[in-house]
């Protein structure tokens, strides 16, 4: 089953994490202002658009990408980037592929992404920025002090968010017993279950693209979530069936 574009961004994400042999090379790369181009696959489609360059199949070591880095042209790793393919290759994609990107390496990696499917990074000698390109998705690494930042201030609002449902999880077992539930009730309590849901979501994307910087955020996250009650769907079954009162209530909600 092929993968959304999310999804392969989120995997892509894992493979250049902070403590990953392919960041550290990326690093390095950055470091030396040389810039660079890696596609991380090969298959038929990217080799029908190199042209040019070295075939080496060795094995990835992160000093490894920063000397091939300094030649022109890109370098061609596995998916896993565990093996370096080819280096010094000049990539000819589909020129009539639509293009937000200015300059001539971004606007290349851009374009392969889209036309192969295959997540492309791109170091810019320039900007001194590594960005991702995965399925027409576009994003841009930080480093970990700018992403933990947010990251706190995400987890700080999944506090709050999750007193919140917790109160409202609870008034509403106490109207269950006393059959005074409404409509209002439970489109409460759902909302609450879905903000915490997506900002957990979002901590869960900052702690993948930390690495192993991330690990205690992970923990916070998991202590935050763990054990929040009936889910969405649980409650949407308790209650969706349901066409007649229990009782005659004077609450200005239409009760259950």
């Amino acid at each position: 089953m092929a993968r959304s574009p999310e999804e392969s961004l989120k995997a892509t994400l894992g493979r250049v994490a902070p403590g990953t042999p392919l960041r550290d090379g990326l690093e390095r790369i950055l470091r030396g202002r040389t810039g660079a181009l890696i596609v991380l696959g090969s298959d038929r489609t990217i080799d029908s658009i190199c042209s040019g360059g070295f075939d080496i199949g060795i094995d990835f070591s992160p000093t490894r990408l920063r000397e091939l880095a300094k030649m022109d042209g890109a370098i061609i790793c596995d998916k896993d980037a565990g093996n370096i393919l080819r280096a010094a290759v000049q990539l000819v994609p589909d020129s009539s592929i639509e293009t937000q990107e200015s300059g001539t390496r971004h606007r290349t990696a851009e374009r392969v992404a889209i036309q192969t499917g295959v997540p492309v990074i791109s170091v810019s000698q320039s900007m001194q920025i590594i960005a991702l390109y995965v399925n027409g998705l576009r994003h841009v690494l930080e480093g970990s002090e700018k992403v933990l930042a947010r990251a706190n201030q995400a987890l700080a609002t999944l506090e709050r968010y999750r007193s919140r449902l917790d109160q409202v999880t609870s008034s509403l077992s106490a109207l269950e017993i006393e059959a005074m539930v409404t409509v209002r009730d439970v489109a409460v309590t759902l909302q609450r279950q879905e903000m915490v849901r997506r900002i957990s979501e979002e901590i869960s994307q900052y702690v993948l693209e930390l690495g192993e910087d991330g690990r205690l955020l992970s923990l916070q996250l998991d202590e935050l979530t763990v054990g929040r009650g009936p889910g969405s769907d649980v409650i949407i079954r308790d209650y969706a069936g349901r066409t007649r009162p229990r009782r005659t209530s004077k609450r200005p909600s239409a009760p259950w």
